[in-house]
């Protein structure tokens, strides 16, 4: 029997490839909006993650069997260097395969992540402490599980309008819970800060921060981009101060503003 697969696709479009990963517990309508700017320029496969908005799970460890799926998808499809689009966690995993299959992908374009989930609490983190602190969080996760007004109140640090907040919550709830907790926890005991040096391709990273105003200011977070970002060579490092996490609901102007530039350029 076939191995379940790690991600669902949805191909739109016509021109060279961009693929566009989503965030924890979303689904891949995450994206319709960039979708429909860029189906005539570029052909879109957008993916959903397995466990996520009711697409159904695998075994953990599941980021890497991600990556490593993502890479054969690649090649199978002969995918010439694909524009790569992550959001949050699909950042990271963007991050992930670019530095572990440098010579696959071509832009990559990485939406509020970074390297290392554990260095924005302690920037002094070393690999193997975060290793040790993922499986707390994997602890604290099962044993604690949110409430839907707790999660809800989370969402809403991450989107503005209601309507957002709504089709990300519903997105959650058709999600795997043990599934957001095995990407969660294998996300946080990674550290890519290191290995970001093997990327070659042209990086634009865009980080927000007004909706943890409450633990950060734009200096901090700036500081914080840039420092994670350290050893990727190049690297474009934009701060919206107009929107939360999910930046392409909360601004799309903006956040199509830098992509057209970026996709633009040599």
């Amino acid at each position: 029997m076939a191995a379940q697969s790690s991600f669902q696709v949805k191909i739109t479009g016509h021109g060279p490839a961009m693929i566009l990963i989503p965030g924890l517990a979303s689904s891949g309508e995450t994206w319709d909006s960039t979708v429909a700017r860029y189906q005539d320029r570029y052909e879109c496969h957008v993916l959903t993650l397995a466990g996520f908005a009711g697409v159904p799970r695998i075994p953990a460890p599941m980021l890497d069997r991600v990556r490593n799926d993502l890479a054969a998808y690649i090649r199978d499809k002969k995918l010439v260097k694909p524009v790569i689009v992550g959001h949050s966690l699909g950042g990271f995993l963007a991050l992930d395969l670019a530095r572990k299959f440098p010579d696959l992908p071509g832009k990559l374009i990485i939406v509020d992540a970074l390297p290392s989930l554990a260095a924005m609490f302690q920037p002094d983190i070393t690999p193997a402490q975060a290793k040790a602190q993922s499986a707390m969080t994997r602890q604290y996760m099962t044993s604690q599980p949110q409430s839907a007004e707790a999660t809800r109140a989370m969402i809403k640090q991450m989107a503005t309008s209601e309507a957002d907040v709504d089709r990300i919550v519903g997105w959650g709830r058709a999600s795997d819970y043990s599934s957001i907790v095995d990407a969660m926890t294998e996300m946080y005991g990674t550290d890519l800060r290191e290995d970001i040096a093997n990327i070659h391709s042209p990086t634009l990273v865009l980080a927000t921060w007004i909706g943890y105003k409450e633990y950060t200011d734009r200096e901090k977070t700036e500081a914080n981009a840039r420092r994670e970002y350290a050893k990727l060579k190049g690297v474009d490092l934009r701060i919206t101060d107009t929107a939360r996490h999910f930046i392409m609901y909360d601004d799309p102007q903006w956040f199509f503003t830098q992509i057209d530039g970026f996709l633009a350029s040599k």
